[in-house]
C-alpha cells in the first residue's frame, strides 16, 4: 500500500453521487469498484460459490440458479428459453417442461438440473460450459442483457433503491458482496469481488459493463458517470483513485 493510503480502512470505497436530470432521484455509484480492473473469470480460475473449491465443475455463480426480480423478469426468460435450440442448450429437452419454479421464500427462480441452473451447459457439451442464454446472445450478436435474468446480467453489480418520506429515490449501484446473497453467502469458499485473480482486466468495469450500467441507470446518467470517471482515471487526473480493497491487500 502506498504511503498516501496507509491510514485507509481495509474495506474503504470511494463514491460519487449526483441528481438524475429527469426525475426525483439521486444516484450513488461505487467509484472504487467501477474504476477497478475486475473481470469475469468464469472457466478461467473461477472457483464457484460452493462451500469448497470447485473450479473443475465450471459452474461459476450458477450453482443455485437465478432468483427473478419479479414476474416480468421470469416471463422474459421463459420466452427466451423458447427460442433456444439443443445446439446451444444442453438441457433443452428438460426445459420443455418449464424453466421456472417457486422457491421456498415465495419468489420465482430457475429450475435446477444435476445440481445447478437448468440453463448452465456443463463440461463436455459441444458448445462448452456456460450459460445457454449467454451463448445464444453471443451467436445472435445481441447483448446478454436481452435474454438473461436480471440478477445474472447485473452481476457483480447490484442496484438498490430507497425511497425517502418525501418521495425522493436514492439509487445505489455497487459491487455485489457476499452479504447480498443472504445467509448462505458467508459459507462460500470463494467470491470473485474479493479475489485478486479476478482483478486482472485491462479496462475498468465502467467501460466493460457499459451496457449493463446503461440498462440499470439510463444512457444519460451513464454518460455523466463515464465522463466523471474518464477524468478521474485519465493521465492528467490530479487525485489518485483509491485502489480496490482486494488490490490494496
Amino acid at each position: 500500500m502506498s504511503p498516501s493510503h496507509k491510514h485507509v480502512p481495509d474495506d474503504a470505497h470511494e463514491w460519487v453521487s449526483f441528481d438524475d436530470p429527469e426525475e426525483e432521484r439521486t444516484w450513488l455509484f461505487d467509484v472504487t469498484f467501477l474504476a477497478s480492473g475486475w473481470t469475469c473469470i468464469f472457466g478461467n480460475g473461477c472457483q464457484g460459490v460452493l462451500t469448497g473449491p470447485a473450479e473443475d465443475l465450471v459452474q461459476g455463480c450458477c450453482s443455485y440458479g437465478a432468483h427473478f426480480t419479479g414476474k416480468e423478469d421470469a416471463d422474459k426468460v421463459a420466452a427466451s428459453a423458447k427460442t433456444l435450440g439443443p445446439d446451444v442448450w444442453q438441457f433443452h429437452a428438460k426445459g420443455k417442461k418449464g424453466v421456472i419454479k417457486k422457491l421456498p421464500d415465495g419468489d420465482l427462480g430457475t429450475r435446477l438440473v444435476d445440481g445447478a441452473c437448468i440453463f448452465l451447459n456443463r463440461p463436455g457439451f459441444a458448445k462448452g460450459p456456460g450459460c445457454a442464454l449467454h451463448v445464444a446472445a453471443e451467436e445472435r450478436g445481441v447483448s446478454h442483457v436481452e435474454l438473461k435474468p436480471e440478477v445474472c446480467w447485473q452481476l457483480p453489480l447490484r442496484r438498490e433503491d430507497e425511497t425517502a418520506p418525501d418521495g425522493r429515490v436514492t439509487s445505489v449501484v455497487r459491487q455485489w458482496d457476499r452479504r447480498h446473497w443472504g445467509a448462505g453467502g458467508a459459507e462460500f469458499h470463494w467470491w470473485c469481488t474479493e479475489a485478486p485473480e479476478a482483478f486482472t482486466g485491462h479496462e475498468p468495469v465502467y467501460r466493460t459493463m457499459r451496457t449493463e450500467l446503461e440498462t440499470m441507470a439510463g444512457r444519460k446518467v451513464y454518460k455523466r458517470l463515464a465522463a466523471y470517471l474518464d477524468e478521474r482515471t485519465g493521465t492528467s487526473a490530479r487525485v489518485t483513485l483509491l485502489p480496490h480493497p482486494t488490490v490494496r491487500r
